[in-house]
Order: structure tokens, then C-alpha cells, then sequence
């Protein structure tokens, strides 16, 4: 009797421990993927070379173009619209494809949205404490906020839908569990999937090894999609001196758009 208590108690230590203490993600990543928007994917480690030397962003976009004029069309991992949502898609692709900037939030610097800004194409920041976890982007400056003190969103909250949405999340041993809520329809899925305000985006983030960091993302949105959408971004934990995100300042390009 006494040996099956001792490893009834042996099986539950890891669990306790991961309760009292989870990872820490605190840190600044960059898209770990090769080729990856901004060129991030390059930032995390340097390379032997250029130890010791700060790697330079690349500069914001400017309004020369819209984000992407859409001419190939849609991918086909593209996130699955409904009819209607479909022809809302049509409509965007003819404006980017006319050179407009209309559907085009990125030009215009408005903030990228959920689940959108978590490609984090410049890289991003998270600090972490016990009730919250703060991600923030370098691209547009984006900035969304975890609560994990058990929470849940107001109905001022749910009223007043907002780019970056929502956000709540606990632990389930060393993974972080995410639901937002609250997302406005003016930003994208992707890069230019239109959505309902009735979207929500869940989120699996984990250290899938020592300083990579996994997001498995799943939006669903019962409007604009026929069935949920689920894409992973993997993001590598940076250090000294390549862990300082710059000012973005988007807003200053538009000054210098065409008139």
C-alpha cells in the first residue's frame, strides 16, 4: 500500500510543479522560419560573424503599394469563406489588385489585428508575470494583453470590439491556453480574409524546445468561415545584442503618401 501511494505522489509532482511554475517566456523573439516576412527569421540567432554586432530592421512599409495586389489569388490553405464572406473577398481583391488602398490596413497603418499580428514579421516582445502576459509586436506597434488571474470579459468589453480582441489564458502544465474575444471586423484572418465580429481565435503557445517558442493557432468564426481555421507560427527566443525592438512609426510614411 505504502509503495502505490509513494508513486501516486511521484506521478503528481510534475503537475504540482508546473502549477507553481510555469515557463517564462519573457523575452524577445523573431519568426524562426527561414524567409519569413521582415526577414526575422534570420534575427534570432545571428550568425558567427556578426557576434556582437546590432542587426538592422528592415524599414516599414511605405504606400508605393497596397500589402499584396491578390492577382494569384487565393492559397490553398487560405482560410475556407462562406459564400458571402467570399464575394466581401472579391471585392478586396479588385481594389488592391486597381493599386487602392482602401482594404489595405497595413498601408493605412492601422494595427494588424488577431490573430494577423502574431506572424510578429519585425518580432516581438513578451513580459510575463504572475496575472498577465504582454506580447508586443515591433510591426505597427501592436500591443495584446493576456489575463491569467481568472477573469473573463466584461459586457462592456464584449460591446466595444477591438483590433487586438480580448484576451484570456491559463495553464495546462507547461502550455499556454488562450481565448480571445472582442475582435473587430476591420483587420484580416491572414492577409486578406475578411471575418465577422463573431470570430474568436484559441491559442496553444509552448516551448516546443530550449528558446523556440510554438503558437498553434485556431480561429473560428461561424459567419465568414465553413470551418475553423488553424495555423502554427514558431518564433526563436533572441539575445544580447539583437534583443531590442526599434520604434515602428508608421504614421510618419503617411505624410508622404500619394496625393
Amino acid at each position: 500500500m505504502n509503495r502505490t501511494i509513494t508513486l501516486i505522489f511521484c506521478a503528481l509532482i510534475p503537475a504540482a510543479l508546473y502549477a507553481q511554475n510555469p515557463p517564462d517566456f519573457s523575452g524577445v523573439y523573431y519568426p524562426a522560419q527561414e524567409g519569413r516576412g521582415g526577414g526575422g527569421g534570420n534575427r534570432g540567432a545571428a550568425p558567427a560573424a556578426a557576434a556582437g554586432q546590432r542587426q538592422t530592421a528592415p524599414p516599414p512599409p511605405t504606400r508605393s503599394a497596397p500589402t499584396g495586389d491578390l492577382s494569384n489569388g487565393r492559397a490553398a490553405n487560405a482560410p475556407s469563406l462562406t459564400p458571402e464572406y467570399m464575394a466581401k473577398w472579391e471585392v478586396i481583391r479588385k481594389s488592391r489588385m486597381s493599386g487602392s488602398y482602401d482594404y489595405d490596413p497595413i498601408a493605412n497603418c492601422l494595427p494588424p489585428g488577431m490573430p494577423q499580428m502574431m506572424s510578429m514579421a519585425y518580432g516581438m516582445e513578451i513580459m510575463q508575470s504572475k496575472d498577465k502576459i504582454t506580447f508586443f509586436s515591433e510591426w505597427q506597434d501592436a500591443l495584446r494583453r493576456v489575463y491569467l488571474d481568472g477573469r473573463k470579459p466584461s459586457k462592456k468589453v464584449l460591446n466595444d470590439p477591438t483590433y487586438a480582441g480580448y484576451s484570456t489564458g491559463h495553464w495546462e502544465g507547461d502550455t499556454l491556453v488562450v481565448e480571445t474575444v472582442a475582435l473587430n471586423d476591420k483587420s484580416f484572418i491572414d492577409s486578406s480574409s475578411p471575418h465577422s465580429e463573431e470570430m474568436t481565435v484559441h491559442e496553444r503557445i509552448r516551448f516546443v524546445s530550449p528558446g523556440l517558442l510554438e503558437d498553434r493557432i485556431t480561429v473560428t468564426d461561424p459567419v465568414a468561415l465553413t470551418k475553423p481555421w488553424e495555423t502554427v507560427h514558431t518564433y526563436r527566443k533572441s539575445s544580447s545584442p539583437n534583443d531590442e525592438l526599434r520604434e515602428f512609426a508608421c504614421a510618419e510614411g503617411l505624410g508622404h503618401s500619394p496625393k
